[in-house]
């Protein structure tokens, strides 16, 4: 049965985020702006947090008129050290989020506040253990940008209407919502704003339904998992799922993840936050993973999801040390330069569980192109470490319309056969794009579980039948399409041919007789 009343406080979530971004998107682009609408959510996420811990305490302790966000500063600050130990940040009651957002309309320097205010917040964190979960979340939020206004006053007012916007939304007591609210806000923004940014949106979120897939497939048959791990995070969307599918408890060690691109770097802490993620409880880096990875001391991971980014440039044999690299020497062969796809997948096995599974999202190419990915794909399989790889439909991703595919890799298979899946008709058209229902990932993650084979749909290849495919992975090869031609029965057709030509006889008999009549009047 369908929650009502989540519902119709998620549609009206939706509208107030839509209304903001249409009022204040302005001369800004909607991909930028993006920014903006979600680093001051998560501005008043955390004000909010921090005083609902604190009045919490207070409460509990009798003090029942208590409210955080009227204290003074002089007094707040004596909270300090206990309050960074303990949430990882502090903000002073001024500071606070209703409390600028109060004064906006009469800050001549609203623009300066702010900066200042973003300042000490990833400030009161240093020299903590939670520094890196803060430092530089604010960087892509410049307030003196000529985008938000070409005068200070100009920018302010935006900035003030921005405030405004964001503090009329209905995120709620957390005690009282029936929704996660400021993560969905947080997932709606991204998907609004990715679906009309092309390309440069595809690069920071993986679709939902494709993530809960990639999950549900990483999970069969678990109940909880030790730590989630991707690679090439982006903002997070696919590490998350894993605390919706199974719950926040059951992911055990925490959510782990390393992305390149410094703004959705910071894009991926500030969902974790959103989410209600705790700073002990997620560790985010930024750098090269194929030849900076952060979480050597992290490893193994019993989860990996994935979606890296397709075909790119990585360093290859131009680097010499790589080939040494435990994470790819194994399969004797680096992935060419031009193309890292199976780069990520290495890196990915290398670091995953024995007990575990990865599913990573993949460019059909790597399955079936010739050279050194075909030398690592002959590695994957006579070391039996591919489980599945299902072809997913087209149009499914933001900035690409191409049917892209799902590997899973497991080390502790039972036995030496390889499942292909075509999936290629799961899904309903949205709009512009494709969307998988929950009918269609039950189908996919069921046939995935049981490996059973349905024709037109699933085959179970052996060792063998790859090997004689010259380890070609496309789908296509191993599971025939149905054939929706009309079928022709050949005994009727023959007989209607056979009336036409009889009736075409009567008609050549019939007209040469009425020419023949007519000669003879003439």
């Amino acid at each position: 049965m369908i929650d009502t009343k989540k519902e119709q406080e998620r549609d009206e979530l939706h509208r107030a985020i839509w209304a903001i971004a249409d009022e204040l998107r302005g001369a800004v682009d909607g991909w930028d702006f993006k920014n903006y609408v979600l680093g001051t959510m998560f501005y008043r996420y955390i004000s909010e947090n921090l005083t609902n811990y604190i009045n919490a305490g207070e409460q509990e302790a009798g003090n029942t008129d208590f409210d955080y966000a009227k204290m003074s500063d002089a007094d707040a600050e004596e909270a300090r050290e206990g309050l960074v130990e303990e949430k990882g940040f502090f903000i002073l009651p001024s500071e606070l989020f209703v409390n600028v957002n109060a004064a906006a309309d009469n800050d001549e320097n609203l623009n300066e506040t702010l900066e200042r205010v973003f300042h000490h917040i990833e400030g009161s964190a240093k020299g903590s253990s939670s520094e890196s979960s803060f430092a530089g979340l604010f960087d892509d939020f410049d307030v003196n940008s000529n985008k938000l206004g070409a005068t200070v006053a100009k920018r302010n007012e935006r900035l003030a209407k921005l405030l405004h916007g964001i503090a009329s939304m209905n995120l709620g007591d957390v005690k009282d919502h029936n929704i996660d609210a400021f993560g969905d806000a947080y997932e709606y923004l991204m998907t609004m704003y990715a679906s009309g940014a092309g390309k440069s949106g595809g690069e920071f979120f993986t679709p939902a339904d494709v993530s809960e897939l990639l999950t549900r497939l990483g999970t069969v048959g678990k109940t909880e998992i030790n730590k989630v791990y991707d690679p090439a995070c982006g903002s997070g969307s696919l590490l998350l799922k894993a605390e919706k599918v199974l719950g926040r408890e059951a992911v055990r060690n925490g959510f782990y993840g390393q992305e390149i691109n410094i703004t959705t770097y910071n894009l991926c802490r500030i969902n974790m936050f959103l989410h209600d993620i705790g700073f002990d409880k997620f560790d985010i880096a930024c750098e090269d993973t194929l030849t900076a990875p952060q979480h050597w001391d992290d490893e193994p991971f019993e989860l990996i999801v994935s979606n890296p980014p397709y075909s790119i440039k990585w360093a290859g044999d131009d680097n010499p040390l790589l080939i040494n690299d435990p994470r790819f020497s194994p399969a004797g062969v680096l992935a060419p330069k031009s193309k890292a796809d199976l780069a990520f997948i290495m890196h990915s096995l290398s670091w995953l569980a024995s007990n575990g599974t990865a599913a990573i999202v993949c460019f059909p190419g790597i399955m079936y192109r010739g050279g050194a990915e075909r030398k690592i794909r002959k590695y994957l399989i006579d070391n039996n470490f591919i489980d599945c790889v299902i072809q997913l439909p087209s149009n499914l991703f933001f900035g690409t319309s191409i049917a892209t595919c799902i590997m899973v890799l497991k080390k502790g298979k039972t036995d030496n056969k390889t499942l292909f899946i075509d999936a290629t008709g799961e899904c309903i058209k949205v709009t512009n794009n494709n969307k998988l229902t929950q009918a269609n990932m039950d189908r996919i993650v069921e046939t995935f579980a049981q490996r059973k084979e349905e024709a037109h749909f699933s085959h179970l290849a052996s060792y063998e039948e790859i090997e004689e495919n010259d380890y070609n992975l496309s789908v296509s090869t191993y599971v025939e399409a149905e054939d929706t031609r009309e079928k022709i029965d050949i005994v009727k057709l023959n007989a209607e041919i056979e009336q036409i030509v009889a009736r075409e006889q009567v008609l050549r008999d019939e007209i040469a007789k009425i020419i023949a009549e007519i000669e003879v009047g003439v």
